[in-house]
């Protein structure tokens, strides 16, 4: 069995807002520099969902209402992996795809 890392470094203001988020990946060689990130933990003890989310005071609400869509259409895909619900899924995406259109962040 091994053990990788994935490595998040948030650099704040003086008021602790997010000014940078930096990632990496070391066994992948991968890192960079994001605006925004988003961490959804499940603590099965609680039954629950934990949460991280973070953005910088540079991204834009256009910036922003993209990354959520596109964070709630990704999900529906993990969703079909996961439970092999396509029914649901699809309506889900349907539903998102809708809103998106309504959002403007979709044509």
């Amino acid at each position: 069995m091994k053990t990788t890392n994935i490595n998040f470094s948030v650099t704040v203001d003086e008021n602790h807002l997010p000014e940078k988020i930096e990632w990496s990946a070391p066994d992948s060689g991968e890192q960079s520099v994001a605006e925004s990130i988003m961490i959804a933990l499940w603590d099965k003890k609680e039954n629950n969902t934990l949460r991280i989310d973070l953005w910088t005071k540079s991204m834009s609400v256009d910036e922003m209402k993209k990354f959520y869509l596109q964070n709630l259409l990704t999900l529906t895909d993990t969703y079909i992996r996961a439970t092999g619900d396509e029914i649901s899924a699809n309506k889900a995406k349907k539903f998102f795809h809708e809103l998106g259109r309504e959002m403007k962040v979709l044509k």
